[in-house]
């Protein structure tokens, strides 16, 4: 009898402790749901993560990959979409519009490079602007690095000297030497000898201390994504072990590799998000991202997967600021969407465009945004949204949990001017500190498209 009490209580112990981290985490895996995104490549710049990646149609059966594209986040969980930052419309020389594969961005001087591989021998090509978020522009007119079929993957490393070099290949590791201005190169290209075993394709290289670390996509498939050390940026190359063990969950890679406010972070990708709607494998992936911990002699410690719950935040959400409805921690059947705007008397030949506007859509009943670590400080009055009314609806506002305590609701009013964008108020409910916010959405049919977001104290 006494056995039988203390199973009851453990099992209602541990269900209770599920029970609650399945109510207090929110998740975090993959790190974008609006869209899949694969080839994450991070580049840290003004207290600020730009994540580059690749882009999956939403209708890819293989690869079908015509753009790359922008987020950016300063806390590690949000993170805000901006959208197509170039395409392969940007090189004139490329022959197709399918092939969009892993890019890396890189800035120097004040002006940031992202190097593009072009599949199929075409080679890899190099876009310049002056802004992370582009405007990008291709400086050459043709491919930097035309050295083979295997092309693809290209990283770029500086190093203390300020000598830059760029590996690419698979399922060998080529590198050169680049010049100061990033678009031309010195010496021969070469083959890396001392390639692990168990490299396949994806190379990132960066250096810590004393060493220099390339980390890559294993042996397929599936693909983890393993790591090999070196003294010298041209190796050789020790290989040391697994950052992320391959498995079923990661049939395919690519790694990107930062260190931010003090703590070092592993991105990669997997099918998480497809595998949430079909058993079918279809090219639709999803980027992944945990903290990646060294150990004392510089080696990297394992772990099998992405946390569900991911890294902590490393900051938090002001949110007296416009905040557009595109940032993000997590996010259930919403997508985004870019539309140019203009300005004129519906004179599109003599009008001025004024806007990009990206946003929220195809919003249905029950979806929702949550939105972490929003600081309230003593307090906040009312909440003003932007949106673009359709059927019309209603947007609740819970902090904690998605049913947690309900602290504004904002009416969706439907009328004549649906289709255009217009702003709601509501008011609020007491709310102070820090908390978790779910944006909430009700009603009929397709219900509003939304912009963006404001508290007012």
């Amino acid at each position: 009898m006494k056995q039988q009490t203390i199973t009851i209580f453990l099992l209602l112990f541990f269900s209770i402790l599920i029970g609650y981290a399945q109510n207090s985490i929110p998740p975090q895996r993959p790190i974008i749901q609006t869209k899949y995104t694969a080839d994450p490549a991070p580049l840290v710049y003004n207290d600020t993560v730009f994540l580059y990646t690749s882009h999956d149609e939403d209708d890819a059966m293989g690869f079908k990959m015509q753009d790359w594209l922008l987020y950016s986040s300063t806390d590690m969980v949000n993170w805000r979409e901006h959208g197509a930052v170039a395409s392969l419309m940007d090189f004139d020389w490329v022959p197709y519009d399918n092939g969009a594969w892993a890019v890396q961005c890189i800035e120097r001087n004040g002006r940031f490079y992202l190097y593009c591989p072009m599949p199929g021998g075409v080679g890899i090509g190099v876009l310049v602007a002056d802004s992370p978020y582009g405007p990008f522009r291709d400086p050459l007119g043709g491919p930097l690095i035309r050295n083979s079929d295997h092309d693809i993957d290209p990283t770029i490393m500086i190093d203390d000297d300020g000598q830059a070099y760029m590996y690419w290949g698979n399922p060998k590791v080529y590198y050169v030497r680049l010049n100061e201005d990033m678009i031309s190169y010195s010496g021969e290209i070469m083959q890396d000898p001392t390639t692990p075993g168990n490299y396949q394709e994806g190379p990132w290289v960066w250096k810590r201390n004393d060493f220099y670390y390339m980390a890559y996509a294993s042996t397929c498939c599936p693909e983890g994504i393993g790591y090999a050390m070196s003294t010298e940026p041209t190796g050789a190359w020790e290989y040391k072990g697994m950052i992320i063990d391959a498995s079923e969950k990661s049939r395919g890679n690519h790694p990107g590799i930062i260190a931010f406010k003090g703590k070092s972070y592993v991105f990669g990708h997997s099918y998480d998000l497809l595998k949430q709607i079909t058993p079918k494998f279809y090219e639709r992936r999803s980027v992944d991202m945990d903290e990646m911990v060294y150990n004392p002699d510089g080696t990297i410690q394992n772990r099998s997967y992405f946390s569900v719950e991911g890294p902590q935040q490393v900051g938090t959400l002001n949110p007296f600021i416009r905040v557009e409805a595109v940032t993000m921690a997590w996010s259930e059947g919403v997508k985004t969407r870019s539309e140019t705007e203009w300005e004129g008397d519906f004179d599109w030949a003599r009008g001025k465009k004024i806007a990009d506007r990206l946003f929220l859509t195809s919003i249905q009943n029950g979806d929702y945004i949550m939105v972490q670590g929003v600081d309230f400080a003593t307090g906040a009055t009312s909440v003003e949204v932007s949106v673009s009314p359709i059927y019309g609806g209603k947007i609740e506002i819970h902090v904690g949990e998605i049913d947690g305590p309900l602290i504004a609701t904002v009416d969706i009013n439907s009328s004549r001017e649906s289709g255009m964008w217009r702003t709601f108020t509501a008011p609020l409910k007491s709310v102070e500190g820090v908390n978790d916010l779910y944006f909430v959405f009700s009603g009929e049919k397709e219900l509003f498209d939304f912009d963006w977001w404001q508290f007012s104290k």
